[in-house]
């Protein structure tokens, strides 16, 4: 297959900035030999033939978050999708699901087969028969167990250079990480010793992308992950992947220019596989992922949410999430935010440090810990800790002791709101539809702080829960469902739709989201207090024609000049027809 002539000249066009014009030639031979093999299998998955819109949601789940005995995870989760989530979610985020040696499934052995323990390759192809799939890539680094390291370690000079050996001494202060380990660990290749690179752990070897044979071999699975219709593409750790002594190797440009190069070619064959990159990183340097909004991902994290809404909940004060709220802007009608406010990890610190005080941090630090939560740590340039991922379930972190059980359910329906109403779509992790509290006996057996919120939940337990309409999980997972729907039904909630931040109280969670044709408009209001917000908007006063607007949540006529919210109580307020 050859390249088209526009593609062609951007791909040259960075493979020569990225190594140089000589090799970038061989590189474009490589890259046509795969689109050629991979073009035998080219179908648009996509059935709607267009980019996101409001009925998109995402769940993200490990293909064994639900387990059932003597059946494989990936079939049990499939039977919980379509016997709950097919009318309401048409995305699924499953986990790394490849065989793995550490790190829940981050520490990848084999790129291109699923985890015999859950399930088969058919199990995946089932899955995506009724849900679109959003799969993980784990650009940064590959398992210590994996043939390719191993065969590096034996001296096989066809993965001499897939690594990054550097020399133990090396000056590495400068460079930005997450985790407190050294960041070099050794190991003996040919009999001798060398010290390699392994920003996450000594089990997760970081991969050389100044080696072109690498970005191939990767190039090679992001084709395969779309030849089996992979909707989505999650570029874990994305931010790491490219090493420059004396620099703190995180977002550099090499790596913009990798990913506007797999987005061209993408372009090429699957034009429908949209990229997603995880960078936890603060927002003006998470935005750049967008490249000019058509030639990077679609899709970014708001990884500033979490904490921010947390923080919005512990205070009763919105003034912070309004604020950071007011400055988010759509970059093109090709990309768009992908809003959680939990996922497998814990929540970060580092995208709310330029918004959220030390002090403010340090009060959820606190109140986190009293919740039964943990902090995990990393070290900065002058030798310190400092708090860098909370580890609690949400609905941990948003229940009050104090509160009753129902309290504490509108409470966390409430903050979910949020991701539901804001620019963007939302990504909602598996233990927030059922409110799962802190699963602390599994951080007792793993000794992982991140355990806490990993729990796997049998699915004839969940079943139970789910029918029974006193319990916690019925609730919450019933009253999830209803929002999603309502959402689902208005255009003016499409990622693409404008967003304006209203500061009408600081007790409030208040937008105004519009259609992208301009035609609906939504007013978004979100009580984040336990006390009755009373609130008087004019007519006429941002767009509002009529007296009277129509709450979709509550189905009631609502007098714009007397709106009462009771304690933690959502109104979406549309024209009254």
């Amino acid at each position: 297959m050859s390249i088209m002539k526009k593609n062609r000249e951007i791909i040259k066009e960075k493979l020569t900035l990225i190594y140089g014009e000589k090799r970038s030639k061989k590189i474009i031979i490589e890259i046509e030999k795969l689109l050629k093999k991979y073009s035998k299998n080219i179908s648009f998955q996509n059935k709607k033939k267009t980019f996101l819109d409001e009925k998109d949601i995402v769940l993200i789940t490990y293909g064994d978050s639900i387990t059932e005995a003597n059946k494989k995870p990936l079939k049990t989760l499939y039977k919980f999708i379509d016997k709950y989530l097919t009318e309401q979610i048409n995305i699924v985020h499953i986990l790394p699901f490849y065989p793995y040696s550490s790190d829940d499934g981050f520490s990848v052995i084999d790129y291109k087969k699923v985890n015999p323990a859950l399930g088969d390759w058919k199990d995946i192809e089932d899955i995506q028969q009724k849900i679109d799939l959003m799969l993980d890539l784990i650009v940064n680094h590959i398992s210590s167990k994996s043939i390719w390291f191993k065969e590096y370690l034996k001296g096989n000079p066809e993965y001499d250079n897939y690594f990054i050996s550097v020399d133990k001494d090396t000056d590495m202060s400068s460079v930005v990480r997450a985790r407190a380990h050294p960041l070099l660990t050794k190991f003996k290749r040919k009999g001798e010793e060398i010290y390699l690179w392994t920003t996450f752990s000594s089990d997760q070897i970081d991969l050389n992308y100044a080696n072109e044979k690498v970005l191939i071999e990767v190039i090679d699975v992001i084709l395969f992950y779309a030849s089996k219709k992979a909707r989505i593409i999650r570029l874990d750790a994305i931010g790491h992947t490219w090493k420059k002594l004396g620099t703190s190797c995180i977002n550099l440009k090499e790596i913009h220019d990798i990913i506007q190069l797999v987005r061209t070619f993408l372009n090429e064959i699957y034009p429908d596989v949209l990229l997603i990159t995880e960078t936890n990183v603060p927002h003006q340097e998470n935005i750049g992922y967008f490249g000019n909004g058509y030639n990077e991902a679609q899709l970014i994290y708001q990884f500033a949410l979490p904490l921010l809404v947390l923080h919005t909940f512990y205070t009763g004060d919105a003034s912070r999430l309004l604020e950071w709220a007011s400055k988010i802007q759509d970059i093109s009608d090709q990309t768009t935010f992908f809003n959680v406010l939990a996922t497998h990890d814990g929540l970060g610190v580092v995208p709310v440090t330029n918004i959220l005080t030390d002090q403010e941090i340090t009060d959820m630090v606190n109140d986190v810990r009293e919740k039964g939560g943990y902090i995990s740590y990393k070290i900065v340039k002058d030798g310190t800790e400092k708090p860098y991922e909370m580890n609690i379930t949400y609905y941990s972190a948003i229940a009050d002791p104090k509160n009753s059980d129902e309290l504490n359910i509108k409470k966390f329906i409430a903050s979910q709101a949020i991701i539901l109403s804001q620019i963007g779509i939302p990504g909602i992790y598996i233990h927030s539809l059922f409110g799962t509290k802190n699963y602390l006996k599994g951080v007792e057996k793993t000794g992982q702080k991140r355990t806490i919120n990993r729990k796997k939940l049998p699915y004839d337990k969940l079943k139970e829960d789910l029918a029974n309409s006193n319990s916690r999980e019925h609730k919450i997972f019933t009253e999830f469902m209803r929002l999603i729907h309502k959402r689902k039904s208005e255009k003016a909630f499409h990622p693409n739709g404008k967003q304006e931040v209203l500061f009408l109280k600081r007790e409030l969670f208040s937008l105004l989201r519009t259609s992208p044709d301009g035609k609906e408009r939504i007013i978004a209001l979100h009580n984040i207090t336990d006390n009755i917000q009373e609130l008087c908007l004019i007519k006429n006063q941002y767009n509002l024609n009529k007296k009277q607007y129509y709450d979709i949540i509550s189905e009631k006529i609502i007098d714009i000049e007397k709106i009462s919210l009771t304690p933690y109580q959502i109104m979406w307020l549309k024209v009254f027809k």
